[in-house]
């Protein structure tokens, strides 16, 4: 049995992937009767999306706003309590093998008087439990990202200049943000407005990142500092 779900596993685009031989069978007839209720759901949710070329595994209680905006690669995995609203100009696009782990939420507008740009996300892409993703400037993440549980990513800042008026009437800016290939993002780290993160870099637990980070650089705190090359 394990050797017949880990062959299916690898067609669908989990290359090298290996069931740990610690799994007894019976744990494993389990996973497969909840991941095919998941396929079930994700079967219906496929004929509202814009596009889809793959499987989709749909968890309990996971809302989507705006299905047709969304555009879908191999395989989409979407546990528990997701939340998308993918209200935005220029659409929602999931790569292949993307995973979105339990009460994620992505939100690409707040406001109908201002809708959000949009969201392109690569291949081979986790989001842990407990992420916000802001998409109101333009959000790219890269192939081959690791986002850690509870990370926040915005996109959007409000302007604050005039000190004689309100700052919920002064209205933001939207910079955007760039996650490139290769990037692990740790645990309840903050991803402000503007921000470009390099090429395989690393971002500690608990960081607040507001500038910058170069490729193959580890870096953390408040504000995120560099603390070393990789």
């Amino acid at each position: 049995m394990k050797f017949l779900i880990n062959k299916l596993i690898i067609f669908l685009g989990r290359k090298n992937y290996s069931i740990d031989p610690n799994l007894s069978n019976k744990s494993l007839f389990f996973l497969v009767l909840i991941r095919l209720m998941q396929l079930l759901r994700g079967s219906l949710l496929k004929l509202f999306l814009k596009s889809s070329t793959g499987l989709i595994f749909k968890g309990a209680n996971v809302k989507i706003w705006n299905a047709n905006n969304i555009c879908v690669g191999r395989t989409l995995i979407l546990h528990d309590n997701v939340f998308i609203n993918a209200l935005c100009k220029k659409g929602v696009i999931f790569g292949d093998n993307v995973t979105i782990q339990d009460n994620t939420t992505i939100e690409c507008t707040g406001i109908i008087s201002d809708l959000g740009e949009g969201l392109i996300v690569g291949d081979n892409v986790g989001f842990a439990p407990n992420c916000f993703i802001q998409v109101r400037g333009k959000v790219i993440i890269g192939s081959n990202v690791l986002f850690g549980p509870g990370v926040y990513l915005f996109s959007e800042n409000h302007r604050f200049d005039d000190t004689n008026r309100f700052i919920n009437i002064q209205g933001t800016t939207r910079k955007g943000v760039e996650v490139q290939d290769g990037v692990w993002i740790g645990a309840r780290s903050v991803i402000l407005d503007g921000v470009v993160i390099g090429n395989n870099s690393i971002i500690a637990a608990g960081s607040v990142v507001n500038v910058n980070i170069p490729p193959f650089e580890i870096w953390g705190g408040i504000p995120a500092k560099k603390i070393k090359n990789r």
